[in-house]
């Protein structure tokens, strides 16, 4: 893999900075990254949304994954999500792509529902699409008009006009399940609250004897699989909005209620996104839609109804991509979709939980 000059780490503080404070950020003609965007307009818009970004978002030593979690495992899962694909086998050893492998053969694939171009999908890449249909060359390693191509794994390599993913080889081409080429950025909200018995006490584990915190968690509808609720990033939006606008409408169904109720529902969440939020995890994820060319990366933060006075006592309801929807005590023994197991065991420690 190509290695760049610029430290990962160097860069990675400037961006976490700019991210909690919802600045936009992206590359001048000088090839650096800077503290804000090239754009003056950007740059009073970033301002302006300073305070309903995310001064509220707080962070402890604990910033990446457990050293336990297996890297890129799920990435290189057998059958490709959604399809019969089969990926090209790809062995531990050979995961980096600094590891010359000529035998190496992957799969290209990218869904139907992909192809057809819809709305928050890039159009495709390569000679025979350009003889056809106006070149797409999107702006990679940058801020893309309104489409942030930036990794929070720092700079990506691109090769024959395609970014290469950070973590390795996966054994498919193409992107898949996934719209962008590059990152696909999204927003985890993991809303949590004690477990407690009818008169109101927190209940403690039987063998840890730690009090016992529940999360909302969703049952995917494409895979079946209990999840965090979450989704992508839209253009242009602050993260700090995606988080609350995806729990609204995958874990109440927001978009489903009466104009009464809904009314009521957003006070509830607005109080409890306002609260201080507690941010997992930020970077890459280990995610079975992930490709040599499209991956995805997150941010997740934990917001927590320490009193059960905001969103507890709302009714839970399906919507959007959820199947079904209800509260789960939060325990090692529970799988999840992805990664957002080891997300849980993050929000457990830094809650002094049961885990």
């Amino acid at each position: 893999m190509i290695q760049f000059g610029l430290g990962r780490n160097w860069i990675g503080r400037i961006r976490l900075a700019l991210t909690l404070l919802g600045l936009p950020y992206a590359v001048c003609k000088s090839g650096i990254r800077p503290a804000v965007s090239c754009s003056s307009a950007q740059s009073f818009r970033a301002a302006q949304s300073f305070a309903a970004s995310a001064s509220h978002l707080y962070t402890t030593s604990t910033r990446t994954m457990p050293s336990s979690v297996a890297p890129h495992t799920k990435s290189r899962c057998p059958q490709y999500p959604g399809s019969k694909v089969k990926r090209f086998p790809v062995p531990d050893d050979k995961v980096d792509w600094s590891r010359a492998w000529p035998q190496y053969s992957p799969v290209n694939h990218t869904d139907p529902a992909v192809t057809k171009r819809p709305q928050w999908a890039d159009p495709d890449v390569g000679f025979l699409f350009c003889l056809f249909h106006s070149a797409f060359s999107p702006r990679f390693n940058a801020l893309d008009g309104a489409v942030d191509r930036t990794s929070f794994e720092g700079s990506y390599s691109v090769e024959k006009g395609k970014p290469l993913n950070p973590r390795g080889r996966t054994g498919l081409t193409g992107r898949g399940l996934l719209g962008r080429w590059g990152p696909n950025h999204a927003a985890d909200p993991i809303v949590t609250r004690w477990k407690v018995d009818a008169k109101g006490k927190k209940i403690s584990h039987s063998v840890s004897k730690r009090p016992v915190l529940q999360f909302v968690s969703i049952k995917r509808k494409d895979c079946g699989e209990w999840a965090i609720p979450g989704g992508m990033v839209d253009p242009g939006e602050l993260v700090s909005l995606t988080l609350q606008r995806e729990f609204s409408e995958e874990a109440l169904n927001s978009l489903a209620a009466a104009p009464a109720e809904r009314a009521k529902i957003l006070e509830r969440i607005n109080k409890l996104f306002k609260s201080p939020g507690f941010q997992v995890y930020k970077g890459y994820v280990d995610d079975p839609r992930n490709t040599d060319n499209a991956w995805m990366e997150t941010v997740a933060v934990n917001f927590h109804d320490d009193t059960g006075s905001s969103v507890s006592e709302l009714p839970l309801q399906a919507g959007d991509d959820a199947g079904q929807v209800q509260w789960v005590d939060v325990d090692s023994s529970f799988p999840l979709y992805a990664s957002h197991s080891h997300f849980l065991e993050v929000v457990a420690k830094e809650r002094n939980a049961h885990w």
